[in-house]
C-alpha cells in the first residue's frame, strides 16, 4: 500500500461529501417548486455512494420515489380540481439533517487528510 493512498482515500470522502452537499442544497433550493419542466413538482434528488477500492464515490444521483405531499390551496396555479396542490416531496428538516451529516463527513476527512499529511511531514523531516 503507498504512503499516499490515505490521502487518497480521506480525498475521496471529502469529495463524495462535497455532492452529498451539493445534492441537499438543490433539494432545499426547490422545496417549494411545484412545476418543473416536466410538468410535474421537484422531485427530491438522492445520493447513492459505494465503495471504490479503499475510498468511496458517488454511484448515481436519484429521484425519491416517495409520493408528493397534497396541499389544499385552492388559489395556488397548479391546484387541481379539488384544490389540491401536489407538493414537492422534500422535507427541509431532514435535508437539514442530510446536510448536517454529509458536512461531518468532509470535516472527519479533511481533518484525516491533515493527520496524514502531518505524519508524512514528520518522516520527511526524519529521512533529512
Amino acid at each position: 500500500m503507498s504512503a499516499f493512498r490515505g490521502l487518497d482515500i480521506s480525498a475521496s470522502g471529502m469529495t463524495a461529501n462535497r455532492i452529498w452537499q451539493e445534492v441537499v442544497a438543490v433539494n432545499i433550493a426547490n422545496a417549494e417548486t411545484t412545476r418543473t419542466p416536466s410538468g410535474e413538482p421537484f422531485r427530491r434528488k438522492l445520493v447513492v455512494m459505494m465503495q471504490d477500492g479503499l475510498g468511496v464515490r458517488v454511484a448515481a444521483i436519484v429521484d425519491d420515489p416517495s409520493p408528493f405531499r397534497l396541499v389544499y390551496d385552492p388559489s395556488h396555479p397548479d391546484a387541481d380540481a379539488n384544490g389540491y396542490v401536489r407538493m414537492p416531496n422534500v422535507h427541509p428538516v431532514l435535508e437539514m439533517v442530510d446536510l448536517m451529516a454529509a458536512t461531518r463527513g468532509y470535516e472527519f476527512n479533511a481533518q484525516a487528510l491533515a493527520i496524514q499529511r502531518q505524519m508524512l511531514q514528520q518522516v520527511l523531516d526524519l529521512l533529512r
